[in-house]
């Protein structure tokens, strides 16, 4: 199965997902799937998301818990679910507020092995 598959895989069977991208941490998509990009600035939010997510990551670690796996960031219009994959890659599903979150993080946890072993 290749990374495109797996991205339309997750995509199609998490209800009101947008969009699947795996970025690289200085904001380039590796690859990316879209179904409904309608009223959503794709580009921007993944580099924008991937700043926070490195801002997290560094609190994470100034705080010693561990290291970050997962950031879920919610707005008005969209749940935004990041998986970190290895310090330079990781994982975004963007899904409607109607989507079903929980499936999506399900997905993206199950998935991400497979997609860090194509990748590194």
């Amino acid at each position: 199965m290749s990374l495109r598959d797996t991205l339309s895989e997750i995509v199609q069977k998490v209800e009101g997902s947008r969009a699947a991208v795996i970025m690289a941490s200085d904001g380039i998509p590796i690859d990316e799937i879209v179904v409904n990009q309608e009223g959503l600035d794709l580009q921007l939010l993944t580099v924008e998301y991937s700043t926070v997510l490195k801002d997290v990551k560094r609190a994470v670690e100034l705080l010693g818990v561990g290291e970050t796996e997962e950031l879920c960031i919610t707005s008005g219009q969209l749940y935004v679910v990041l998986r970190v994959l290895s310090e330079d890659l990781f994982l975004i599903l963007v899904l409607d507020r109607d989507g079903n979150l929980g499936k999506g993080r399900y997905m993206l946890r199950l998935k991400s092995e497979y997609i860090t072993s194509e990748l590194l």
